[in-house]
Order: C-alpha cells, then sequence, then structure tokens
C-alpha cells in the first residue's frame, strides 16, 4: 500500500472523521494516522495483515469506533483502556488468547465482539463495563462458564461454537440478560442450570446442537416460566 494512497485516505479523514482501509495488504497499523488523533471517531483496518497495534492506539482518545476484523494479532495493548469513548470495539477472526486486564476500563463499550479467536477461558474482569450491550465469544475455544460471569451487564452474550460443557448457575444472575446463545457445543441436558429458567430475565436461550435435543429442555423445572418470557419477547427475536 502505497504513502500516497494513504495520504488521499487520510485527507478525507480528516474532513470526516472516519477512516477505513481495508482489505490492502496493510502489515501494521498506519503511523500517519498519529495526525489525526483529534478528531478520527471510527476507524476500520479490516482484511489486513497487521500482527499488533501501537501503543500509541491509546492516543485517540475521539475514538468510538475500532474495527479489527481478519487480522493476525494475538494480542492487544493495555494502552486500548485510554480510549474513553470506545463504544464498538470488533476484534472477529484474529488470534487473540486473552485480553489485557485494562480492557474493563473501557466504560462507554457497548459491543465487543472476539469471535473466532483462540480464547480458551472466559474473560475477566468484563463486569466494570456497564454500557456493554452484546458480547460476542462465539467460534472461540471456551470449555466453562464460570460465576464471574454474574457480574456482565450485557443483555446478549453470544457463545455458539465453543467446547462449554460447564454453566454456572451464576449465570442467572446477570442483571441485564435477555439473549444467552449456547449453540454447537458440548452441553448435556444435566449442564443447563435451572436458574436460568426459573430465576434469570433470559428470554432467549439457544441450545441447538448440543448433546441433547432441545426439545427435552420441556423436562426441566422452570421451563414454563422460560417459555413465559420467551412468548412475550418473541416479537423482538423475529
Amino acid at each position: 500500500m502505497g504513502n500516497s494512497a494513504i495520504k488521499s485516505h487520510l485527507e478525507t479523514s480528516q474532513k470526516t472523521g472516519v477512516f477505513q482501509l481495508t482489505g490492502k495488504g496493510l502489515q501494521e497499523f498506519p503511523e500517519e494516522l498519529q495526525r489525526l488523533t483529534a478528531n478520527l471517531r471510527t476507524v476500520d483496518v479490516s482484511n489486513n495483515k497487521i500482527e499488533e497495534l501501537p501503543a500509541s492506539i491509546g492516543n485517540f482518545l475521539q475514538l468510538k469506533s475500532l474495527t479489527l476484523n481478519s487480522n493476525k494479532l494475538a494480542s492487544l495493548p493495555s494502552d486500548l483502556s485510554k480510549l474513553r469513548k470506545l463504544e464498538t470495539l470488533s476484534v472477529n477472526l484474529n488470534q487473540l488468547q486473552q485480553l489485557p486486564p485494562s480492557l474493563g476500563q473501557l466504560r462507554a463499550l457497548r459491543t465487543l465482539n472476539l469471535a473466532g479467536n483462540q480464547i480458551r477461558e472466559f474473560p475477566p474482569g468484563l463486569g466494570t463495563l456497564r454500557m456493554l450491550d452484546l458480547l460476542d465469544l462465539s467460534k472461540n475455544h471456551i470449555r466453562v462458564v464460570p460465576a464471574v460471569v454474574s457480574a456482565l451487564q450485557a443483555i446478549e452474550i453470544n457463545l455458539n461454537q465453543n467446547q462449554i460443557s460447564e454453566v454456572s448457575p451464576d449465570v442467572s444472575l446477570c442483571p441485564r440478560l435477555k439473549v444467552l446463545r449456547l449453540e454447537e457445543n458440548c452441553l448435556e441436558l444435566t449442564s443447563i442450570p435451572l436458574s436460568i429458567l426459573n430465576q434469570s430475565q433470559v428470554s432467549l436461550l439457544s441450545l441447538e446442537g448440543n448433546l441433547f435435543q432441545v426439545k427435552r429442555m420441556r423436562e426441566l423445572e422452570g421451563y414454563d416460566q422460560y417459555m413465559e418470557r420467551f412468548t412475550a419477547n418473541k416479537k423482538k427475536f423475529s
């Protein structure tokens, strides 16, 4: 990618506050963007070959959306935590194994997309993200949904296509959780905490593709209470 091409993009970005440069074979985050730290609100450098983000990413204090899908990122810098206005962080289809603890300081974050990475443990420390609406951890290698999940403020958690065989009953304590997706995992019928059915606010529990037939959920105590919530909210999901 030639400097002249990046330069023309920079001129546009200076006016619009949006920098989008996808599928251009970039091997590093464009250093030239440092000139626009004061006015960039949206950055999308998906479908490139970026292996790491520089610490200087923390200088983009006006940034609201950062999209890094389909790169080669194995980690994220702790300096991301300085982006206090960031509402959307999308790092799908990379090589992340874990998240920096400082990510929990992104207090404005509403959407966190981490699908298609190498994450093996449910990320701790996300309970401080009070504005979080969606957490997408689908297509990773997570085996257990631990008790720390109870601190999450998310409305939707997507854990489809992991290797989950155990779900903590504490998931029912998530104060805002309405949608829990657990399709194509390794769950037995006995692995489903009854508290999700009879004590939570979850109104869409998606369990297709596990080690039991979904219709057997009817056997579980609290199923009728869950179905009342599901029916009441059905129009929202269609």
